[in-house]
Order: C-alpha cells, then structure tokens, then sequence
C-alpha cells in the first residue's frame, strides 16, 4: 500500500510540474490563433501588437528581418481583391514551454490556398513586458514538398508575373514579386517602385514570352525559371512563391 501510494504521489507530482511548465499557456496559445487569423486578412494592427520592436525574425527562404521590415511588407501589400485567392494560416500541434516572463512556442503552420498547402515548422520566443505577451524571435522552416507540386505552382506565378507587366496590373505585381524585387535589361536596373512609375507613365515595352520555352528548377524555397529571352529568380515565402529578380536580354 506505502508503494502504491508513493508511485500515486510521483505521478500527481508530475502532472502538477507539467502543468506549471506553461501556466500561460492558454493565453498564448489564444494570441497565436488570433496573430494567425489577422496575418490571414493582412491586419497591420495585428500584426503591430504581436511583434516586439527588438524583433529579430528569419523566414524559410533564409532572409532576416526587423519589425519595421515586417511592418513595412504588411503595410504595402495591397488589399485583396474578391477574386484574388486567399491564404488561410493555422496552428497544428502547438507546443508551449515557459521560464517565467518568457516562453517558447513551436508549433506546424499550415497555409491554405484554394489550390494548395504548404506546412512550414515555426517557432517563437515570447517575453511578457508590463503584461502583455509579445515576440522577440521567431524561426520558420519549410517542410519538404514534392518537387512536383511546387514547379506547377511556379509555373503559374511565372505566367501570372509576364501578364501583368504586360497588362500593367500593379496590385498583381505587388503580391507577385518581393519588395526587394530587381529587374535587370540590359546594362539597366530598374526596382520594383521604378517599374511601377513606369508602368503608371506607360513607359514599359515588354514582349510575353512563350511559355513552351521554359525551364524551372527547384531548390528548396528557391526556384529558378528560365525563358527563351529572360531569368527569374522566386522565393516561397508561408507558401507563396514570389519574384525577387527578373534578367532580360533587353
């Protein structure tokens, strides 16, 4: 009986210690949920209150960056349109450790589009100030996807780019291409807010290329498209693969 109340004992004892390990658990499991839905719409105010100012953030395609470059990508995307597809961002198997005023959160975020999903391994470390929960570190790490599945999702992004150069769509290029977004013709270099003013001036002469000429290679969270007469380069950014250079002959 002394031993069955003894093991009894260490296994109560336990349970309360696990439980200790995260007393906010709840709380921060809720902030997540409400950081991923407000990340879902593009929310600015979301996504001002979750990240701490001494933010230090390196995404899966292997780019670091502060809370103002943050701020500074949510702030220029353009809303959506209705017919734009739309990303859907959750939290799987969320795991919560706690030291006091700061806490690690790791969890599978899963990004859904109406043609795909992609499922990056994310992780968190959060320090309470005056109250309140906010980020200091964050680390994403894209999960393997079949080679496959990501040619055919570059393959659209890279037609989709070509057509709206063409058409001049810039709310199009906005969300297809990085804000570091470089196109080189020639000896020229134009960024990606120079090729917007040229296009609202009507100054960009681009021929489409033919889409039965390309080649795509993919490494990792980087894809490389090669065309009869042009290069681009796109990185996978939560799921969405996005221009950062454009080389034309002309």
């Amino acid at each position: 009986m002394k031993k069955l109340a003894s093991i009894t004992f260490l296994l109560l004892l336990a349970t309360t210690v696990s439980a200790q390990t995260a007393p906010d658990a709840a709380e921060l499991t809720k902030l997540l949920n409400d950081f991923l839905a407000g990340a879902s719409r593009n929310d600015v105010a979301v996504h001002e209150s979750f990240w701490a100012d001494d933010l230090i953030y390196t995404r899966s395609a292997g780019r670091r960056v502060n809370k103002a470059e943050v701020m500074h990508d949510v702030r220029t995307t353009p809303a959506p349109k209705p017919t734009d597809p739309k990303t859907i961002y959750t939290a799987e198997d969320i795991r919560i450790q706690q030291y006091g005023d700061t806490a690690v959160v790791a969890f599978r975020l899963v990004a859904t589009t109406e043609k795909s999903v992609a499922n990056l391994l994310n992780s968190g470390t959060f320090v309470k100030r005056n109250g309140k929960w906010q980020v200091v570190n964050w680390q994403s790490t894209r999960m393997p996807r079949m080679e496959a599945e990501s040619k055919s999702e570059v393959t659209t992004a890279d037609a989709a780019l070509h057509e709206a150069i063409v058409s001049g769509d810039i709310d199009k290029l906005t969300a297809l291409t990085d804000p570091s977004f470089v196109w080189t013709h020639g000896s020229v270099q134009t960024t990606r807010q120079q090729l917007f003013d040229d296009l609202r001036a009507k100054k960009v002469k681009y021929g489409k290329p033919d889409p039965a000429k390309v080649s795509i290679s993919i490494y990792s969270d980087t894809a490389i498209v090669r065309g009869e007469s042009y290069t681009l380069t796109f990185i996978n950014q939560l799921g969405v693969w996005r221009a950062v250079s454009l080389h034309t002959s002309s």
